[in-house]
């Protein structure tokens, strides 16, 4: 503690910083620290640098809730469970090159942080786990850059797929648009459609007059139908899939969704 005290109060001198309610930023980065000191004295601290130091855990930030930039990288932290989920107005946190495990425990730290918009996991254990990526994203919706890689939407729809199997259900029901309320003159009074009535004497090799005979309205319909084109559409059935708290927890390895194709004419 007393090495971090005395980088702190070097820091502020250098700046020439009297007071602690002045200090927004504070550089601790690449001074060898195994352990911070408690900076609950700076409650306005908005950007700290605690990268390239030997710290194995974080319990110096209890009461900095207006952090919005956190430096954390190249350290040895293998925890951070209980030691940020306070900071809710994080916009950047960077944990990369540590050595974090369990995905679950880590993104769960995440939940509250509506603004954060850039995280780095990359160089822990966790960013080796299956669906890593996804996971996350779906975790944090607020995530704009993981890992330096531009979050596209295409991996967001994936997500949800994968982990919000219910809603995806109930969106795929209305795939097709709004269900339909009755016929056209329902909703335009007045104007009512008119039917065009054709002669056939004066439409010359035209379907009209060239089309066999059915012998009855039903074989028509179906004769007609027959010809239309064919509209195939096909979706993944994920109720037979577990949840990812299932698949993180079973050591079987499962099957791929099953394909449901229907068909339209």
């Amino acid at each position: 503690m007393a090495a971090s005290v005395q980088v702190i109060e070097a820091h502020l001198k250098d700046r020439g910083i009297k007071k602690d309610k002045d200090v927004v930023e504070l550089y601790l980065a690449k001074q060898n620290l195994s352990e911070c000191v408690e900076l609950t004295r700076f409650k306005y601290l908005r950007c700290l640098w605690l990268n390239k130091n030997k710290l194995r855990e974080i319990t110096c930030l209890d009461n900095n809730f207006q952090l919005a930039e956190l430096y954390l990288q190249n350290n040895q932290l293998t925890d951070i469970y209980g030691a940020l989920q306070h900071l809710t107005s994080l916009q950047v946190l960077m944990l990369h090159n540590n050595q974090l495990t369990k995905l679950d425990k880590v993104v769960k730290e995440f939940n509250k942080m509506q603004c954060l918009r850039t995280l780095n996991l990359f160089n822990n254990p966790v960013a080796q786990e299956p669906d890593y990526r996804l996971y996350v994203i779906h975790s944090v919706p607020s995530i704009e850059l993981l890992d330096r890689q531009e979050v596209l939407k295409g991996e967001k729809e994936a997500s949800k797929k994968i982990y919000d199997q219910e809603q995806e259900k109930i969106r795929e029901t209305v795939a097709f648009g709004r269900r339909s309320e009755g016929p056209p003159n329902l909703f335009y009074p007045g104007k009512e459609q008119q039917l065009t009535k054709f002669d056939t004497r004066d439409l010359g090799n035209s379907f009209l007059r060239d089309s066999p005979l059915y012998a009855s309205e039903e074989d028509a319909s179906n004769a007609r139908r027959l010809k239309k084109s064919v509209t195939l559409y096909t979706t993944f059935d994920w109720s037979k899939i577990p949840r990812i708290e299932e698949r993180r927890q079973a050591d079987t390895v499962f099957d791929s969704p099953e394909i449901i194709t229907h068909v339209y004419r």
